[in-house]
């Protein structure tokens, strides 16, 4: 189903609020921040409403991002507002995205990321805050390129603790810290 523009604007903002208050804010990711600020995210939302269309999409923007100039854009947010809702469904589709990169054989130049709004790491209760380091307002297939990972890991020591420290500041703000950040009016 088409979306109209202002709800593919209200999809981008969202997205955005959550990456600059989330991501950045918390520093869930201390890589972001620089192509945030740089303006070298694309946000490209998708109108699939199945799987089959969201992987139309990811090949259409694995294709676009490496032929993009990395200066331009150096990474890509495919959001999912109308697909791949439902968590076990989004997490069968990241086996076929990751069979994709090898077909088209970007593996080792371009990875994807995983967020969604249920994620749930595999041993965790579904209310586990630890959950929420990977937790977006719609399911998103997040696109790097492996040349800007090497780059940010090389010049962010102890790159391998993020995923504690994430966790670990998860559990201090806990879900009402975190239902209050992403509540709060404002950018």
């Amino acid at each position: 189903m088409p979306l109209s523009a202002e709800s593919r604007d209200a999809v981008v903002a969202a997205t955005r609020r959550w990456l600059t208050r989330a991501v950045i804010g918390l520093n869930l990711c201390p890589f972001a921040k620089a192509v945030h600020v740089k303006g070298q995210i694309r946000y490209a939302v998708s109108e699939a409403v199945d799987m089959e269309g969201v992987l139309i999409d990811l090949e259409s923007e694995l294709q676009a991002l490496v032929a993009a100039d990395p200066e331009a854009v150096d990474t890509t947010l495919l959001i999912l507002p109308q697909a791949l809702g439902d968590f076990l469904e989004y997490n069968d589709c990241l086996f076929f995205a990751d069979r994709m990169l090898k077909q088209l054989r970007l593996e080792g130049v371009l990875q994807i990321a995983s967020f969604h709004p249920h994620y749930q790491f595999e041993g965790s209760e579904p209310n586990d805050i630890e959950n929420y380091t990977n937790r977006a307002p719609y399911p998103i297939l997040h696109l790097l390129r492996e040349d800007s990972i090497e780059r940010a890991v090389r010049a962010f020591p102890d790159a391998e603790d993020i995923y504690e420290r994430n966790q670990e500041t998860l559990r201090k703000i806990g879900l009402a810290g975190w239902n209050e950040l992403m509540e709060r009016d404002g950018e």
